[in-house]
């Protein structure tokens, strides 16, 4: 009896042990199982790439004022669900000259998935992104940031990259609340071939879109330019 029991403790030891191990590298910044993994370009010259997770949505119209006032092109990973909502807003990303990249279908979590879900998550997103007009480039970021197998499989089959980030200040609650502490933390962490993620499509995140410009200006200030992701990593 007390084997078993033991054997059972171990056992749920190990499983335990392994879900966490999983769990840690489909969070990991620096490993994937396939693929490359992309989180900055490798590069002295100061320049970065200033991305947009989520959207279109009716603030489309907001953010691409504040880019073409700035006379900046940016990189927005787009959810092929919210592509049919507001197919117009989308439009006018493509038509801005602005770099469109798939943010999957549904915005959910592609780890241990199937891969016709993924197949399907990815290339219902690249068509609706096509219908835009875009013709450039489509990179992929994962939702959450989230992958393990079959999603870097994928990718590395189609010879596409995983791309995700080195800076987030709105991913951080304390730092996300207030706009100057934003530009504050891109401005004191910023790194040639930096690639920056924010949230600028919903209400919620108001002070998100109340900070691009000052990170603009600043970064600008430093003798920075601005590119998109594939223009940085070409």
């Amino acid at each position: 009896m007390k084997k078993k029991i033991l054997i059972t403790l171990l056992s749920v030891a190990v499983l335990l042990a392994v879900s966490y191990t999983l769990f840690k590298i489909s969070s990991s910044r620096d490993f994937q199982f396939y693929g490359g993994l992309v989180t900055k370009a490798e590069t002295t010259n100061k320049v970065v790439a200033l991305t947009f997770d989520d959207g279109p949505t009716e603030n489309t119209d907001e953010i691409l004022s504040i880019l073409k006032e700035e006379d900046v092109k940016a990189t927005f990973f787009v959810t092929g669900r919210e592509i049919e909502e507001n197919f117009e807003e989308a439009k006018k990303l493509a038509k801005a000259g602005h770099e469109l990249g798939n943010h999957s279908y549904s915005h959910k979590r592609m780890v241990l998935k199937t891969p016709s879900f993924i197949k399907s998550e990815i290339e219902k997103t690249d068509e609706l992104i096509r219908k835009t007009g875009y013709e450039g480039t489509i990179q992929f970021r994962p939702p959450f940031g989230k992958k393990l197998i079959g999603l870097p499989r994928y990718l590395d089959k189609h010879d596409r990259k995983t791309i995700l980030w080195n800076l987030e200040p709105d991913s951080y609650p304390e730092i996300a609340s207030d706009s100057e502490k934003i530009v504050k933390h891109v401005n004191e962490k910023i790194k040639p071939g930096s690639i920056i993620l924010l949230h600028v499509m919903y209400d919620s995140r108001e002070e998100s879109m109340k900070s691009v410009r000052g990170i603009i200006k600043d970064l600008k200030a430093q003798g920075y330019t601005f590119q998109t992701v594939t223009e940085m990593l070409e």
